[in-house]
């Protein structure tokens, strides 16, 4: 019954934002969105270094400093925080990769969804990626996934693979290992279902981490 509430819960909030916004174009929505985002960002003292920066750092950004990258051609903000242990997915790889996340909706500045809740008994989101030619490409495991059971998609969005080609997909095995560990502000166009069907920016705080 929770679990039914709180997917309720999400789709009348993100009905109540475009309800009386019906008569808005979508270039009024992406202004919208872009203000939403510019907003979140001065809140949170977010640091945006260029893609020529993060690669003169050698693809690191300083979270000491806050820093994000922008990608100029998604759009998408990411913050580094572990590269994680293993090794990168190689070309021509298909792996399985295990995700706990936390969804906030950019607009509200409030949690949205998150897999860390005993609501959803344990569930770790499951995704198969593969990546061919540099290009990264992935599934939701419909009976292992939050994001399914909460947007009725497998389509994994567009933002979470933004990170694939900085970070390492392995299984902690020591005290001192870590897992990849990234924050990403993701524009609707590279978000979940319902955010790109309605125009709103979602801030992620995820985990990877290979699966067996």
């Amino acid at each position: 019954m929770k679990k039914i509430i709180f997917l309720l819960a999400i789709v009348l909030g993100a009905m109540s934002i475009v309800s009386c916004r019906e008569q808005d174009t979508y270039a009024d929505k992406l202004e919208r969105e872009r203000k939403a985002i510019n907003a979140f960002i001065v809140k949170h003292k977010i640091n945006v270094i260029s893609e020529k920066q993060f690669e003169s750092q050698g693809f690191k950004t300083d979270t000491t400093k806050n820093q994000y990258v922008q990608f100029k051609s998604t759009g998408v903000y990411m913050q580094l925080a572990e590269e994680g242990i293993g090794e990168k997915l190689k070309d021509g790889e298909t792996a399985t990769v295990l995700c706990r996340f936390d969804e906030t909706n950019v607009a509200g500045d409030s949690l949205q969804l998150t897999n860390k809740s005993l609501i959803w008994n344990g569930i770790v989101d499951k995704m198969l990626v593969t990546k061919n030619s540099g290009t990264f490409t992935a599934s939701f495991d419909k009976a292992s996934s939050v994001m399914v059971r909460a947007y009725g998609s497998t389509s994994v969005p567009k933002g979470w693979l933004v990170p694939l080609p900085y970070i390492k997909l392995g299984r902690i095995t020591s005290a001192t290992d870590k897992l990849a560990h990234v924050r990403l502000l993701v524009p609707s166009a590279q978000g979940q279902t319902l955010a790109s069907k309605n125009t709103y920016a979602c801030f992620y705080d995820i985990t990877y981490q290979r699966g067996v």
